[in-house]
């Protein structure tokens, strides 16, 4: 299954790589990026979860009752329901005041879940310190924590439940201003920069719009607005992002080895080499016997008497020699006639890399 799995990402990388893209799908439009918001509110309602009475909760309790004209001194408040949380956002350009955005809540104190709870009206600040969107609503955990704990006790957990999601739970309130268009240019940022993905932009762009567009580095692509398009920059941008544009692929192979996957480019290549791949296993097994004395001897006594066993047992090596063509769908096939599983390809792969053999870029998560 797993080197069923493995040929067929190689499968889908060779199929992705022959085929083109649109350029909006590759670039980002400069001056039309996301920003970040952060805030620090209150969840309430968590029905015993809550921080452990932290002098910070106690605080902000009093804060907002204060706000409503409640002055209650902090030493009164108990906190096993509130929980002191961090609020992130991000928020996409071009918003409108009134749009909704998604707002992830993560607990910041002892709290034990935010299971259940609601979270206080909370202002979301930029990195400008100004506030550019309020927070509020009922927090989804998508999973929840239960049972007593403690000595005697058993607790189960399905996923986080200090960190929750309110979807839609973000209100814009500013406008974070936006300009794309300077003296009738803007400028195309490619998400994943190359100088040859690049240069084909340029190439794509100037089949249409003819010397519309030039390449300043790797990672940007000027564009310069024709004159019918002066005052219509909506509609060129529209058009202008439908254009295919076939990227150029990395020679990269990855690998996670946390969860034992590899996903390898088409364009992976290794000179020639041979692969030799064995194993050997030494299993050591211990019993414990009993040693009973005869019925007519009464000076014995019953003993335990252990036993152990060893065998070893080694796997024949295969020799593979990696002759034409040197792909990584070449490779790949050499490496299941060898039977090898997937951690043991990751081994394969860094000596490899080690032996000059890879050309390709070799990333262990």
């Amino acid at each position: 299954m797993t080197r069923m799995f493995f040929l067929l990402l190689l499968s889908l990388s060779a199929l992705v790589g022959a085929q083109a893209s649109r350029i909006k799908d590759l670039t980002l439009i400069e001056g039309g990026r996301d920003n970040q918001l952060v805030g620090y509110g209150l969840v309430v309602g968590l029905a015993g979860d809550g921080d452990s009475n932290a002098a910070t909760t106690l605080r902000s309790v009093a804060n907002v009752l204060q706000r409503y004209g409640l002055t209650v001194p902090a030493t009164d408040i108990k906190a096993k329901n509130v929980a002191a949380v961090m609020i992130t956002a991000d928020i996409g350009a071009f918003l409108k005041p009134g749009a909704r955005i998604d707002v992830t809540v993560a607990a910041m104190g002892d709290a034990k879940s935010l299971q259940g709870g609601v979270l206080l009206q909370t202002p979301l600040l930029g990195a400008d310190s100004r506030a550019y969107a309020v927070a509020q609503g009922p927090v989804a955990i998508g999973g929840f924590l239960g049972g007593a704990g403690g000595a005697g006790g058993a607790t189960v957990q399905k996923n986080h439940p200090t960190v929750g999601l309110i979807s839609n739970g973000g209100i814009v309130e500013r406008e974070i201003p936006a300009q794309f268009v300077h003296d009738n240019q803007l400028r195309l940022l490619l998400q994943s920069p190359d100088f040859t993905s690049a240069s084909r932009m340029v190439t794509a762009i100037n089949a249409v719009y003819p010397n519309a567009a030039t390449a300043s580095d790797a990672a940007t692509v000027a564009v310069k607005l024709p004159p019918e398009a002066v005052g219509r920059e909506v509609p060129f941008i529209a058009d202008l992002g439908g254009i295919e544009v076939t990227p150029d692929t990395m020679a990269r192979i990855v690998i996670n080895e946390r969860t034992g996957t590899i996903v390898a480019t088409s364009t992976v290549h290794i000179s020639h080499v041979a692969i030799a791949h064995g194993s050997l296993t030494i299993t050591v097994t211990s019993n414990i016997g009993v040693s009973q004395p005869n019925a007519f001897n009464n000076s014995g006594q019953t003993t335990a008497v252990p036993s152990t066993q060893t065998s070893v047992n080694e796997s024949k090596g295969g020799f593979t020699i990696i002759n034409d063509p040197p792909t990584i769908e070449r490779l790949a096939a050499a490496l299941n006639a060898l039977g090898v599983s997937t951690r043991e390809m990751m081994a394969i792969f860094q000596s490899l890399k080690r032996a000059g053999a890879l050309q390709a870029e070799l990333v262990i998560n």
